[in-house]
């Protein structure tokens, strides 16, 4: 269990701080900006990479847990465990966010700013390069060691900081998920859930081909 419950405090402070950069900015009428808010994603992104990636690893996302199954790491029965944990963590961090900032517009959702198509592939781009760094940093199915945690927190910061004011830059299913869920947009969310996923298989067959 140690390793379940390590996806999920990772994955609430992932969405409790991210998408938390979000809606403070709204309610403080910009305070934080855009840069502001990918240096908080990317920042935790490294924070949680030392902190539990020796314990299970810090998916933190069910994308890069599937990927790192089908680059043979990872092991099957162990998806789904990881998965609804990580969702458990994204959820409670979008409910204590609700609770705290009930007035705010948004509660952080990654919402396209074009056409769903277009912010579709740019999902599918940007978690191709999150997931390929991964990989090659990655030990086994472990994110860990201090270039790992720097080379794919600062992955995260540069992805959201050049394409999050088109698609919002999730690259993470769970990180949309929960807070589409409590602002009662569903409409768009299949884009940020097959997305990044697509993207972080894509990366694995790239690495497959390189190695």
């Amino acid at each position: 269990m140690k390793k379940y419950i390590a996806e999920l405090i990772g994955t609430y402070a992932l969405v409790f701080c991210g998408t938390g950069a979000i809606m403070i900015n709204d309610v403080s009428g910009g305070a934080v900006g855009h840069l502001g808010i990918a240096l908080t994603f990317g920042c935790i992104v490294i924070a949680m990479i030392y902190a539990i990636g020796e314990i299970s690893g810090a998916h933190i996302n069910p994308a890069v847990t599937i990927a790192f199954w089908s680059a043979g790491a990872f092991e099957s029965r162990e998806i789904l465990p990881y998965i609804l944990f990580q969702l458990v963590g994204a959820i409670l961090a979008s409910a204590t966010l609700y609770f705290l900032f009930p007035t705010a517009n948004t509660m952080g959702e990654t919402l396209p700013y074009g056409t769903i198509l277009q912010s579709f592939v740019l999902e599918i781009i940007l978690t191709f390069f999150l997931m390929f760094v991964i990989i090659n940093v990655a030990t086994g199915s472990k994110e860990t060691g201090m270039m790992a945690g720097l080379a794919i927190g600062l992955t995260v910061l540069l992805e959201a900081a050049f394409a999050g004011p088109i698609c919002g830059a999730s690259m993470n299913p769970a990180r949309s998920i929960a807070p589409a869920i409590f602002a009662g947009n569903l409409t768009h969310l299949w884009a940020y859930v097959l997305g990044p996923t697509i993207g972080a298989l894509l990366a694995i067959g790239a690495w497959k081909v390189i190695k």
